[in-house]
């Protein structure tokens, strides 16, 4: 039986879903459980995630009748588990972050027995980190007024897609709808610290440098998403303690 649910949030991803990825890493990783999330995809995604759940006793697939975005793909994904994974995680469809960081990050959760494991992007020696430099400049520049401004945890990257949250956690994290559409990972560690406080934090997330990690393109971001962003870092923080 399967100790841990990874769930892949899928919308329109007929163009950068890998499917034979996923189908390999099934049939012989059947510890870990996948759950994709069809987020009411309106090209071929679904049928494409039937063939892939249908390959094997490894895969389910959850079907949501409207689009919702991501963070509630996630939440939905969530709340349909049963209690028997001692462990959660996300992923992006795209695998942005390949399969194997995933198995890293769950067995550094495992071992280490911490609440949440987070992948980040930090370019170093030894790493293969693929990032446009127009997306990392971006992404440093909101990433450093996070934390210094809302989580203050000492967070570097809190919008990788790869994390692995313990399952008594999860479901306390995500047991209500988010505020925020893109950010969505600041808002679950800001609801974290809320509820068990920064000494919890501080000693239960570990973040995880990749060793790999793509920027795959075809970004679902929108220039209206991009104009939001700004009044929904101010909700944030005006939400944190």
């Amino acid at each position: 039986m399967a100790n841990t649910c990874i769930i892949i949030p899928c919308y329109n991803e007929v163009n950068r879903l890998p499917s034979e990825d996923f189908i390999a890493f099934s049939k012989t990783n059947s510890p870990i459980h996948l759950l994709f999330v069809d987020d009411g995809s309106q090209d071929n995604t679904l049928a494409i995630l039937k063939e892939i759940s249908d390959s094997s006793l490894s895969v389910s697939l959850l079907t949501l009748e409207k689009n919702s975005g991501k963070a509630e793909a996630i939440r939905q994904g969530v709340l349909h588990l049963n209690n028997h994974y001692k462990t959660i995680g996300y992923l992006d469809a795209d695998l942005s972050t390949p399969l194997s960081e995933i198995t890293r990050l769950i067995t550094i959760a495992q071992t280490k027995n911490v609440a949440f494991v987070m992948g980040s992007r930090v370019k170093r020696s030894g790493a293969t980190i693929n990032r446009r430099l127009k997306r990392h400049v971006f992404g440093r520049i909101i990433a450093t007024f996070i934390d210094s401004c809302i989580l203050k945890l000492g967070i570097y990257d809190t919008q990788c897609g790869a994390k692995v949250i313990g399952a008594p956690l999860a479901k306390e994290l995500f047991k209500t709808p988010f505020k925020t559409k893109w950010l969505f990972d600041v808002e679950l560690l800001l609801r974290m610290k809320h509820k068990y406080g920064k000494a919890y934090c501080k000693n239960n997330i570990l973040e995880i440098p990749l060793e790999y990690w793509r920027d795959i393109g075809a970004s679902k971001i929108s220039f209206l998403d991009i104009l939001i962003i700004p009044f929904d870092l101010l909700k944030l923080y005006f939400s944190r303690k």
